[in-house]
């Protein structure tokens, strides 16, 4: 683990705070305002306390790390904050603050039941995602992340009827299924191979399977390149919440969660915390030496190319808005794959870090999250004023509505990526990234991309405001 281990608790405040904020959700539930009160306060809390550590990531690109449990030796229950963690960290509690606003409107319009419950795990599932983004090693990040998916289950059956505990079935099916069959086992393989699972921070380079000097940690790894490259595989295979194709299945059908779920689900922790997981096992797990030289690159960026392009090709299919905004998660998730996967594709630099892909696809996390949790709320508050999920069904209702569909307009500029929204600056690092592989495959699935987004995203627009 690089870096100098701090053992100041100061670097727990956020975990701290996501913890006791749900419990005291429970406590003050009678009272619907301090209840959500304790929500609003939460968040602002744990978004300052991740504020806090700016300095010394942008000084030392490593605010410091600190352990709590020792399991066993090389496993560790053990936090950090670096450059990559606190992109996540500072994200999740910041569009807490926004879900808990729009959250009141939403369910005291439809008189929601269970209201205390449904704040309570959707306080827990930040504090998941907040452990997710700071997880020092694969074993927490692992804890952190099963954190998510067992917590969110109560939300996406929120509606406690037939539709909504079959959508849940399939969603723990798909995440608590792929995590104890590929992540479980790639945990443990890559145990046997280096002897702990700790994150190599603070570079992009080595990875947790190379010494400082450049050589393999593991004669066994290089005699059999095939265990580092079924590693490999099952770490990309047991992070479902990324929505790789064929693992994608599950996002569409926990549609059937309100409207405020969805968006934690496409927005704020769920989906983020399995493209920040997949992130963080690329760039902190294997590096860009071990990515180029067992040929791991260019296969996952073919695998999220095609996603990017299947999951738009299968949104303009969607008449249901909610079902159309799902598919969009999974192509535009693919972009931070896609962008970070092309770390070890370099042209005529073998181990050199493509910084311009893994810039672009660490932004597109912050980008894709204000555009998505954007849409959905639009697509919400849509269905309070009017109770259509068809967009076949929404002409004229812009002239209703300016403002949400206005602000659905904007937000599906950064998805398409037009400038001057932020969605073109991360495509633009990734198509330079592309560029910089020399693979033209990728850089016409990203612009192809773009045209479908386009396609799927301005009918809405164009129907709401131009058609009677």
């Amino acid at each position: 683990m690089t870096g100098a281990e701090t053992h100041t608790y100061q670097l727990l405040w956020p975990l701290v705070i996501t913890f006791v904020a749900p419990f005291v959700i429970l406590l003050t539930g009678r009272n619907q305002n301090v209840r959500e009160g304790v929500s609003f306060v939460g968040a602002a809390l744990t978004f300052i306390s991740v504020a806090m550590f700016i300095p010394d990531v942008l000084r030392d690109n490593l605010a410091g790390t600190v352990t709590l449990f020792h399991i066993l030796p090389g496993i560790t229950v053990s936090f950090c904050l670096d450059g990559l963690g606190i992109i996540f960290a500072l994200i999740a509690p910041f569009l807490w603050c926004f879900a808990t606003s729009y959250n009141i409107g939403y369910m005291r319009s439809l008189n929601e039941h269970a209201q205390t419950r449904y704040y309570f795990y959707f306080g827990v599932a930040i504090f998941g995602a907040v452990g997710v983004a700071m997880s020092a090693n694969i074993f927490t990040l692992y804890l952190f992340y099963e954190i998510i998916s067992v917590f969110t289950y109560p939300l996406v059956a929120h509606h406690e009827d037939e539709e909504g505990f079959a959508g849940a079935k399939k969603y723990m099916v798909y995440l608590m299924g792929t995590s104890k069959l590929f992540l479980l086992p790639a945990m443990g393989l890559t145990y046997a191979l280096v002897g702990n699972l700790d994150f190599s921070l603070g570079e992009m380079t080595r990875g947790i399977f190379v010494n400082a000097d450049g050589t393999y940690k593991t004669a066994l790894a290089v005699a059999n390149p095939w265990l580092i490259q079924l590693t490999y595989v099952l770490f990309i295979a047991g992070l479902a919440k990324a929505a790789l194709m064929p693992f994608h299945n599950w996002l569409p059908s926990a549609m059937v969660a309100p409207t405020p779920v969805s968006a934690l689900l496409h927005a704020v922790a769920v989906v983020k915390a399995g493209v920040f997981s997949v992130s963080r096992v690329i760039l902190s797990g294997f590096g860009s030496q071990t990515m180029h030289d067992f040929g791991l690159s260019l296969p996952t960026a073919y695998v999220a190319a095609f996603t990017i392009v299947v999951a738009s090709i299968i949104a303009l299919t969607k008449d249901d808005i909610k079902a159309r905004l799902a598919y969009s998660t999974v192509s535009q998730l693919s972009y931070v794959v896609i962008g970070v996967a092309m770390i070890g594709a370099v042209a005529g630099d073998p181990y050199g870090a493509n910084t311009s892909a893994v810039q672009g696809g660490l932004m597109h996390i912050g980008n894709h999250a204000f555009g998505k949790i954007t849409l959905f709320f639009g697509a919400g508050a849509i269905y309070v004023a009017t109770h259509l999920k068809a967009i076949s069904k929404m002409n004229g209702l812009g002239r209703r509505m300016p403002f949400t569909f206005g602000a659905f307009g904007l937000a599906s500029l950064t998805m398409i990526g037009m400038p001057p929204a932020a969605g073109f600056a991360s495509k633009w690092f990734l198509l330079n990234g592309a560029m910089s592989a020399g693979h033209i495959i990728l850089l016409v699935a990203l612009l192809c991309s773009t045209i479908l987004n386009a396609c799927y995203f301005v009918p809405i627009f164009y129907r709401a405001f131009f058609c009677k």
